[in-house]
Order: C-alpha cells, then structure tokens, then sequence
C-alpha cells in the first residue's frame, strides 16, 4: 500500500510539472564540442606530439586575434592556466614554441579553423626523413642550404613534444560556440579574472606511451598474464603490388632471367592531428598517376606476346615515417621472402629489377624532373623516351644527377646499393601546405567534381577529353603525365612506337580525386565491389595515415580492389560463383553487371623490420622505429570554471564545516550519558533484573 502511494506521487509530480528536465547536472554543466587531436608519436630517441594530463587538461579560453595578443598569456596572465584560441596564420613554430616555454600558464592549445589569411601550413621538417635516406645520418638535404630542402615552409612541429594537448576544431559551429561563451564571460575586465567564473575547456587525451619506442616496447611486451598491456604499437600497413601480366605459378629459387620494371609511388600522407590530412598534393596526384598509367597499358597490351619483361606497380604505405613500407620491400626482397609463399611464383631478388620509376610529388605538372644518382643507361634511354613523348603533350622533361635526391621510396633501394638503377620522378616542391590539415581539394587547383557518369574502364581519345575538360583542369593536367609515362613505357617493352590515338581517361582521373577527397560514396568504389547493389558508402573520404596493426585501413582496401579492377583482364563466359578462387576475382563493375576478371594484386607487410628482428639495435638507425601511443579517449568540452575567489570560499567553508562536525562528535560523545541519560537506563535495567 505504501510502494503505491509512493508511486501514486510520482506520477503525480510528473503530471504536474511536466517541463522538468531529468537529465544529470554533471551533464547540464559541460557542452561537448566536436574536433580532434594532436596525439604522441615515438622513435628510437624521442617521443613527439601532445598529451592532456591523465584525468584530463583544463584551461581558460582566451581568443588569439593577432600577435600582440600573446603577451598577456607569456607576460601577465591573472588567471592561469589558459587555453589560448589560435586561428592556422599564427599556428607557427616560433609562437608555439614561447607557449611551450610557459607551460605553467598554458594547459590546452586550441587551433580553429580560420583560413581567410592563411598562406601556408606544413609542420613537417625541411628535410622530411633526412636521417633514413641514402647517405643515413648525414642525409640528402640540408637546411643550411636552402636549394637543397624539400619542404622550404616546414616549422618541423610535428617532430615537436608539447607538455599540453592541441585540440583542433574544424566545425563553424563549434568554433562560435565557444567564441560566444568566450565573449560573454572571459572578454572584459581581465584584470578581475580571478574572481570571477570563466569560460573554460576541458580536454581529454592522455597518452600512454612515454620516452622513445625502445622504452615503449619495453614495457608492452613484459610479461603480465594478469593484466596485459599495450602503451605503444608500431606504425604499419599493407603495401599493395600488382603486375601488368600473371607471372608464373611455381614456388622455385630466384630466376634472374625474369626482369621487371618497377613503377611505384605511395599511399599514405599524415598530419599533426588524428585522422586528418588528404594529402592532395603530397601523394594523391602520384598515387592517381600510377594507376593510370597500370590501366592504360594494362589496356593496349592485354598479352605479354613477345615482350620479355613484366611491369610491377608497388604503392608503398607508411613512407611519410622513415620509409616504412619500402624498407620493409627491400628487407623481404634481400631475405628472398618477396612475394610470400602463399602467391606460389618466385621469389624476386635486386637482379630481377631492370630498373626502377619512382614517383615523387607533382607540384608542378608541366615541368619535372627525372633525378638519378649515378648515370644508370636503363634510366637515360628511358628519360630521353620520355622527353621526345612529354613535349607532344607540352610537358619539360629534364634530366637531373645529384646526391641531393627527393625523399621518396627509392632511398630505401639506394641505401642498399648505391649502383640501383631507378630514376625518380619529381618537381620542384612547391605545396605549401605538404603534410597538412590543409592539403585538400582547394589546394589541388581547387579541384572540381565534374561527375560525368561516363565509362571511366576505358581510355579516352584527345578530343573527346577536351570536351569535357579544359587544358587547364587538373584532370588533365594529370591526364598528360600519365599518358606520357605510359607510352613511354609501352615503347621501352615493345621496342616500337606508339600508335594508339586514345590515352588515359580524365574521368578516371575525376574519379579517383573524388572518391578520396571528398566521399567514398562514388561509383569508381561501388564498381569494384563483388556487389553494388543498394550499397551505401560512408560519405567521407579514406584516411591514408599508416596507422597501427588493428585490421586493414579503407584506403588500402580501396586500393587493392581498384588495382585488381584496373589492371587485369576481364574474362569472357565465366559466371560468378565460377569466379571465386583467385587470381579470378568478381567485380560489379562500371555497369554493374558484374564481370569476373584474372587480377594479379596482392599485398605484402609494411612494418619495419625493427620490430621483427630479436635483439635490433635501437640506437643504429638502419630501419623505422616510428610508434604510435595508445590512448583511452579523445574528447573535448567547455563549462563555467569557478572564480579562484569562490573556490576558496567552498574549500574554506567545507574545512569549517569538517572541523565543526568534529567538534560536534566529540562533545556528543563525551556526554553522551548525559544527553540520552545512559545511567538512569543502566539503574532500571539492573531493578528489573532484581526483580526477576
């Protein structure tokens, strides 16, 4: 009867008072708000990036609008610790750096989305991988020289540990929420700060990982059955290869007589934040070249008839770390453990390479650059191939010998062997905004989806791409390097002449530009599913970081199947559930039909091989020792922080009232017998027992 009453007044108070809000005022007294992180990266000697503090980092907002306004944060600030609000122009190694300095003032860096002034962005160093090249600790680019470095505007933050977490916020709207919270409470009178309530964040991001990655290591791998854990995993992938014709099925010794061309370029790009950072311009365009290059011959030479050399394509991953991925090619190559078992042709060793083409950056489409380190005959005779081609589609073609070589993936074959012959193909570097938040479409000639819903499996003649683009598109300025290096490789396999009218498809091009800068939702994906049908894909391009051993990054995956969609063969009347045991592979295809086709993808490790060897020298530089720390949540909030005045005030008040209630304890205890008349109790108790 009572359970009932009680029920009866709560649906009473309910109905009553209908506009009250049960939700938890822990939960009315934050407001989340969306972004990302800066996060910790080690190698053998340091740890960089960010960390909060393990139960989170607290700071008061405070805009940055210019210069100036970093003297009340280094100077006077009457209310430390702050949380200073940056727009990307005054994001520079120099301000960074004094914030750094007054670490006691400063708990969270905040870094806002605010491009209107904005000329360039790359934290990266001015010699990207300068210790993992050819020439090992001394390396290929030096910065008292500045003709020599490959990234001129780098500020090398991201090779920077900061003692405070840098939260990054894209979303207009986040960054006016706490633009509006800031003007409200922390814009006025800063000089009374103190004693007042502010507008703060909260940022949570504590990384586990410490001190470099030989320490890291350490420490996961001890032995406790108990409780296992990880601080740190080393930073791998999947390298993706595939030939333009099958090679043969025999599990042998290495054959020397088999020769193949390497074409190859990379996959990843990276950031200073979490899972941000397209690359357009640091490897995209190279990545697109390579694939249309394997497609168009891949189209005009279906069959090896009588050409005595295969062409292998290789899309390294992890190559912005200290060439992860191509050290781990060369190590698998010297083992004569490349391809695996499992792929059943013969291993590959240096010999089988007649040479090699390595594409570095393209900021420049018109002029490149073909950079040997020795004079290799293969890499001239190709080069002047190469030059006679590139003038018909109005393309500068220069030859360049020098020992201050671009940092891409044939520095890991160099380093090997000085005498390899492999060219790489670059140009002046010129993105400023390499390896950044800010290497997306816009930067890319602010590229422009033209969506032509045109068969993009087929090669494309002049005339017909100009009609739908202009000269100057950036589809068709990748267009032209990539018919030139495919031609140029037709003639060098076929020792005749180029005749075909039909080149590479600029909606092919268009295609992939899309697909992986702005939405994987797009045909060129879906057609390389087994099934498109009602499919959905999530409507944000692929992340290309390397990342870490937890199951296959989209873009890898993207890669393999559009590589097995590409370059091969489509095989006449043979049905779907015949096509199942590769190298037959189902596609649906550009019509979605469905079509089985003879593919020769496949993937290998790109891990370094640091992390396999028993007993590695940490210290010996010879391969990649980047991890990655592990972390329990990333996450970020803003609230009313009290004023220091009335966190007194609440200590002060709570110690008083600890000490009265003892006082009051102990004045109830000692007359206690007088206050609930104890002896009386004892006297009436013993009468009645007497009594008995």
């Amino acid at each position: 009867m009572v359970g009932i009453l009680h029920l009866s007044v709560i649906f009473l108070i309910q109905g009553l008072l209908p506009g009250i809000n049960s939700e938890r005022l822990g939960e009315q007294m934050y407001s989340s708000i969306a972004g990302t992180t800066c996060f910790r990266r080690l190698n053998a000697t340091h740890q960089t990036g960010c960390s909060s503090k393990e139960g989170g980092s607290v700071g008061v907002l405070y805009f940055i609008e210019n210069q100036q306004d970093f003297g009340f944060l280094l100077d006077s600030p009457t209310s430390p610790p702050y949380a200073p609000v940056i727009p990307p122009e005054l994001f520079t190694r120099e301000n960074l750096l004094k914030l750094k300095s007054a670490a006691k003032n400063i708990s969270v860096v905040v870094l806002i989305n605010k491009i209107d002034k904005l000329t360039n962005f790359t934290h990266q160093l001015q010699c990207p991988n300068q210790y993992s090249g050819l020439n090992g600790t001394q390396g290929t680019c030096d910065v008292s020289r500045p003709e020599t470095v490959w990234n001129p505007q780098g500020t090398g933050l991201m090779h920077e540990d900061f003692p405070f977490p840098i939260h990054y916020i894209a979303d207009p709207l986040e960054i006016e929420k706490i633009r509006k919270c800031f003007k409200k409470f922390n814009d006025f009178e800063y000089e009374n700060h103190p004693w007042r309530s502010l507008c703060s964040i909260e940022v949570q991001s504590f990384m586990s990982a410490a001190g470099n990655s030989e320490i890291c290591n350490r420490r996961s791998n001890f032995i406790n059955n108990l409780s296992p854990v990880r601080y740190c995993d080393p930073l791998e992938g999947k390298n993706i290869y595939a030939t333009l014709f099958p090679r043969p099925q025999t599990v042998e010794r290495v054959e020397t007589t088999e020769k193949l061309i390497l074409v190859t370029c990379r996959l990843d790009s990276t950031s200073m934040f979490d899972e941000t950072g397209l690359g357009a311009k640091d490897s995209l365009v190279s990545y697109i070249t390579l694939l249309n290059v394997a497609h168009m011959l891949a189209k005009v030479l279906p069959k090896n008839n009588g050409i005595n050399k295969n062409v292998m394509f290789v899309v390294f991953n992890g190559e912005s770390y200290d060439y992860i991925g191509s050290q781990r090619f060369v190590y698998e190559m010297q083992k004569h453990n490349f391809p695996y078992v499992h792929t059943r042709t013969n291993p590959l060793s240096f010999e089988n390479i007649d040479f090699m083409i390595d594409l570095g950056v393209l900021d420049d489409f018109d002029n490149l650059d073909v950079y040997t380190l020795t004079d290799v005959p293969q890499i001239q005779e190709f080069l002047a191939k190469l030059k006679s081609i590139g003038k018909q589609f109005g393309l500068t073609v220069n030859g360049k010998k020098t020992v201050n070589l671009p940092p891409t993936s044939a520095q890991s074959f160099l380093r090997e062997q000085e005498s390899f012959p492999v060219g790489i193909l670059s140009s002046k570097p010129s993105n400023a905004f390499y390896h950044s938040i800010y290497d997306d479409a816009v930067n890319l000639m602010n590229f422009t989806y033209a969506n032509k819903s045109l068969d993009f499996t087929s090669l494309m003649s002049n005339d017909l791409a100009l009609s739908y683009f202009n000269e100057t598109d950036v589809q068709m300025k990748i267009r032209n390097v990539a018919t030139v290096l495919a031609i140029t490789l037709y003639e060098t396999l076929t020792l005749k002449p180029f005749k075909g009218d039909e080149f590479v498809n600029p909606i092919l091009i268009d295609e992939v530009l899309y697909c992986f800068l702005e939405s994987q939702n797009c045909p060129l994906l879906k057609s390389t599913l087994r099934s498109s049908k009602g499919v959905v894909l999530p409507p944000i391009p692929p992340p290309r970081y390397v990342s870490v051993a937890n199951g296959l990054r989209e873009a890898t995956i993207w890669t393999y199947r559009i590589m097995g969609l590409l370059v091969s063969q489509k095989m006449k009347d043979i049905e779907k559930d015949n096509c199942t045991v590769p190298p037959l592979n189902w596609y649906s295809g550009y019509s979605g039909d469905g079509e089985c086709r003879l593919t020769t993808q496949n993937m290998t490790h790109a891990r370094s091989p640091a992390f396999d060897i028993e007993d590695y020298d940490w210290k010996s530089g010879r391969y990649s020792t980047w991890t990655e720390s592990t972390w329990q949540q990333i996450s970020a909030r803003i609230f009313l922080r009290p004023s220091k005045t009335q966190e007194v005030t609440t200590l002060t008040i709570g110690i008083v009232v600890l000490i009265l209630s003892f006082v009051l304890i102990f004045l109830i205890r000692n007359g206690s017998d007088v206050l609930f008349n104890e002896e009386l109790s004892r006297t009436e108790n013993t009468v009645s027992e007497v009594a008995c």
